[in-house]
């Protein structure tokens, strides 16, 4: 036996299986005798030595065979059968199959098989032997040697090895210090490799928890390198049935977690429509289903990369007949995909992951008392409208405020950060007399921010049309040219000429003011980003009935409001914007005083407050101390008489005269901006106070628009006695006509839903922190949202909003639908939150209150290209330029070495380091110099007197 197995027989070399064969045989004739022991021993030491000589497939099957008839014949003793295993593995690894036909290849699969079912009948019986060869094979695949190409035939012993190892495995492996980065790269994409063994099982479910795992220890170096070789690969498994299911499951993984830039996905796509056509014909049940899982990953991915639309477009049309995910699935996928959620194998206590909150949101990190800035930029950002236009500018090399907000909402809406930091923009967007990292008016930011875009891109237009009036001048007189160009930088007021935030923000308001004498009217007409509301007493509150004269006595020694708005800054009309009345400020502050006489005899309180008017609306008023938004914008648009020290000067009488003023809003914008004027000046102790009242927020509120009938005439331009240029010819026959032949058109009601909320926590606007709620509404408004309008239409005449009006109710309903609609921006935390959270906020914490309110105009697409919208614009946001899309990449990529990084440092410091040194668990600590603690509104509880310390 011992000839035949080291020198052959004759012709026959030592290798060939015929030999086995033949001993197979003898072995049986003679199991009976005692002679056979010997065989045995002698058989133990042949069969390492000649696994150790690496055997071809056919001779190891042979070989495999004979010791699994004959397990006496296996090495004996730990040390023996241990260097047995390992060296079979070793010789498994060399395997190549001889043949490339059909046969030939069943044969060396059923080889191959026979080998690896010798391993696990050795791995059973001795248990010792089984961590060992996988670290022999794990050595193998890992080994850097590129002389070497392990077979795939190792996939065959994925099968073998007890699941229930895996967790235990993985973390040894991803959390071992002497396994390199390199190796690990080499036995990772080896082990992809294997996914085109046709009878491999488990090894998809090897390969994720490998990927898993590394992104638990945040090795994202190794991720990035393995999905960008090997993404093309596994996507051509999918090809052929047999192990498509693997590599389905392996392509979806690698896609779904590689979220920092769109390159993975973008090598696959050349691909995608071949193989879906190639599904479709096949027509098998399994096609069928496999086509819908692939879909839905790749609607994933264009959704997260939407911004491609010359990629995608046949995309698209390969697979329109499919159903679509919706969004807040795909949502829930992407979120639980990322590497960042991976839950890490590291002790808790140590590494945090500061991947995306669950909301997908992204926070702002507070630079110093930023929370101003902050508040404003999230609260822009959610004006979905708004966010669309301005990342869908065409900026490119221009160097605005503009081209550094779309760089904002970019990595806003992109980046893969927990918080983003906003310096260039703050630097960029600070108004020059704010002291730096000192707490600022919100509002005021706001006003100039607008304030500044419109100016910049007026700007912009007028020198592109001088450039390209100068270009088109070449033999025109110079008179003309100078024509053209008075002609074009003339604020012409067409719908293309208005700046974006014009068209977004822009509103006008009418004042007009009627001599009570001679009865003569005068007429001007100024535009708004923003209206400032007053507070006011309640018993103001009826449209039919003027703010009283004792009133406007009273607002002779007023407390001005110190927030002028910068849109009216005409001297004529100050008290659009100041409209703050000693008497409301009585009634906020001391609470007490009777509007039935004079403004002295302040001897009552809110509760008994006498009404003179009769009417169901006053008896309702008195005792309501809750005011609502209504209520203000009610007040503000009310008629006021001016008398006293503020009477009128009236250029028809010559003199001062009683007059009575009306407001009107004559044109709305798609967002309307409220500002709660509730920073008032006391002169008598020289600050600044805050009116701390609740109001309530209308998730639907309807604005009085008295919209202009269409011109009369066209009046040519030589007006010059108060006429703006944008006056139509209708406004300026109307200047001209006496106040007694003006109608007035009933206002109509425009609806608006309620878009974001900005609230200041504080006693003055000097302290104290900001943060916002808002939530995502588009043109139409949330699903649900229209009908509901309906219901709350009450008529002009009545109070815009009555006391129960039956909206309170739709708000109710809409706000069941969809509770996880609105988030909560507290610098760098986000959240989810409720619009009964937003509601409730000042009565659970008093110093909170609602400052700045966007509202969205309901059905209006504002200009956007819808059909894109629904078409290409996979998330709703249009595509990215180039240059923004790869700055986010580049980005992102830095980000995950950061935190490979830092958690490389971690696992150094997690020998020494005990777990005591966040007491407070994982809540984020406020960023340096933050504007108090992360939990606005959300979590109540803590003491509201910690935020206001400076």
């Amino acid at each position: 036996v011992l000839g035949l197995l080291q020198r052959g027989y004759g012709e026959l070399s030592n290798r060939d299986p015929a030999i086995l064969d033949y001993i197979q045989a003898g072995l049986r004739l003679i199991m009976s005798c005692p002679s056979v022991l010997e065989l045995f021993e002698l058989l133990q030491v042949e069969a390492l030595r000649l696994v150790c000589e690496r055997p071809a497939p056919p001779l190891c099957a042979r070989l495999c065979q004979l010791l699994g008839d004959f397990p006496q014949c296996l090495p004996r003793g730990r040390k023996l059968s241990l260097a047995f295993c390992q060296q079979l593995v070793r010789s498994i690894a060399h395997f190549q199959s001889q043949g490339t036909r059909e046969a030939e290849l069943r044969l060396y699969v059923s080889q191959v098989t026979q080998v690896s079912a010798l391993l696990r009948s050795v791995w059973k019986a001795e248990p010792d032997t089984l961590l060992p060869s996988l670290q022999e094979l794990f050595a193998v695949i890992s080994a850097a040697d590129t002389s070497f190409e392990p077979s795939v035939a190792l996939a065959s012993l994925v099968q073998h090895i007890p699941l229930q190892m895996i967790t235990v495995l993985i973390r040894s492996l991803t959390t071992d210090p002497n396994v390199k980065d390199t190796s690990m790269t080499q036995a990772l994409c080896r082990m992809i490799d294997w996914l085109s063994w046709p009878l491999a099982q488990h090894v998809e479910t090897w390969v994720i928890a490998l990927l898993k795992g590394l992104a638990a220890v945040q090795k994202f170096t190794i991720l990035i390198d393995v999905t960008l070789l090997k993404i093309e690969l596994v996507f051509n498994r999918l090809w052929f049935p047999l192990v498509r299911p693997g590599a389905l499951a392996v392509l979806s993984h690698m896609l779904l977690s590689f979220q920092h830039s769109p390159e993975a996905f973008h090598l696959i796509v050349p691909h995608v429509v071949s193989l879906v056509h190639s599904f479709k014909r096949d027509g098998l049940p399994s096609s069928t289903a496999f086509l819908m899982q692939l879909t839905e990953l790749i609607h994933c991915m264009m959704y997260h990369y939407s911004g491609f639309p010359e990629l995608y477009e046949p995309i698209l049309e390969a697979i329109k007949d499919m159903p679509k995910p919706t969004e807040e699935k795909i949502k829930l996928i992407l979120s639980q995909s990322a590497w960042t959620s991976q839950s890490s194998s590291l002790p808790s206590c140590l590494s945090r992951l500061s991947g995306k909150s669950e909301t997908g949101k992204t926070g702002l990190i507070n630079l110093g008392n930023t929370c101003y800035m902050n508040s404003v930029i999230q609260a822009l950002f959610m004006a979905t409208d708004f966010r669309r236009h301005v990342l869908s500018l065409n900026l490119n090399g221009c160097n605005s405020l503009m081209r550094k907000l779309q760089h904002l909402f970019a990595f806003l809406a992109h980046t893969q950060r927990e918080a983003y930091a906003p310096r260039i923009f703050f630097e960029a967007s600070r108004p020059p007399w704010f002291t730096p990292r000192s707490q600022q008016d919100c509002s005021e930011y706001l006003r100039f921010l607008l304030d500044r875009l419109h100016e910049e891109e007026r700007t912009l237009k007028a020198l592109s049309s001088v450039k390209s009036s100068e270009s088109v001048m070449t033999d025109k007189s110079q008179a003309q040219e100078t024509a053209h160009k008075t002609f074009t930088e003339a604020p012409c007021m067409e719908s293309e000429e208005r700046t974006l935030i014009e068209k977004m923000f822009g509103g006008k308001l009418k004042t007009n003011i009627c001599c009570l004498n001679c009865k003569s009217m005068s007429q001007k007409e100024e535009a708004f980003t923003d209206l400032s509301l007053a507070f006011c007493p309640p018993s103001s509150l009826e449209n039919a009935d003027p703010k009283c004269i004792e009133h406007s006595e009273v607002k002779d020694d007023c407390m001005v409001q110190s927030n002028t708005s910068a849109s009216s800054p005409d001297a004529e009309t100050p008290l659009s914007h100041l409209e703050v009345n000693r008497g409301c400020d009585t009634i906020m502050n001391e609470g007490t005083i009777d509007f039935s006489s004079e403004p002295s005899s302040e001897n009552t309180t809110i509760s008994e407050l006498k009404v003179e008017n009769n009417g169901d609306m006053s008896q309702s008023l008195v005792g309501k101390n809750t005011l609502s938004v209504t209520d203000l914008l009610n007040y503000f648009l009310a008629p006021e008489i001016l008398s006293g020290d503020n009477k009128y000067y009236c250029e028809k009488c010559a003199s001062l005269q009683n007059a009575e003023k009306t407001m009107q809003i004559v044109e709305e914008p798609e967002y309307l901006i409220l500002t709660l004027l509730r920073f008032s000046y006391d002169p008598k102790c020289h600050v600044r106070r805050k009116i701390l009242d609740n109001v309530s927020l209308p998730l639907v509120l309807e604005l009085p628009v008295n919209r202009a009938a269409p011109p009369l005439a066209v009046v040519s331009g030589g007006w010059s006695v108060g006429v703006g240029v944008s006056d139509t010819g209708e406004n300026l026959a109307k200047k001209l006509k006496p106040c007694g032949a003006e109608e007035v058109p009933c206002p109509q009601l425009v609806p608006y839903v309620l878009s974001s909320v900005v609230v200041h926590s504080g006693v003055s606007s000097e302290s104290g922190h900001y943060y916002s709620y808002a939530r995502n509404v588009t043109g139409s408004g949330p699903a649900g949202l229209c009908q509901s309008t309906a219901l709350s239409l009450v008529s002009p005449q009545d109070k815009l909003f009555a006391e129960e009006s039956p909206c309170t109710v739709a708000e109710n309903e809409l706000d069941t639908e969809m509770p996880r609609e609105w988030f909560l921006f507290n610098d760098s935390r986000v959240t989810f939150t409720s619009f009964q959270s937003v509601q409730k906020i000042t009565s659970r914490f008093p110093k909170d209150t609602a400052y700045v309110l966007f509202y969205k105009k309901q059905n209006s697409t504002c200009g956007l290209n819808t059909s894109a919208a629904n078409g290409l614009w996979v998330n709703g946001d249009p595509p990215l330029q180039k240059d923004l899309m790869d700055a986010i990449t580049k980005d992102n990529k830095l980000y995950l070495q950061e935190q490979e990084l830092s958690a490389r440092t971690q696992a150094l410091q997690a020998a020494s380091a005990s777990c005591s040194f966040r007491p407070h668990g994982f809540d984020d600590n406020d960023p340096p110099g933050s504007c108090g603690p992360a939990g606005g509104g959300g979590g109540g509880g803590f003491s509201t007197v910690g935020r206001l310390v400076f």
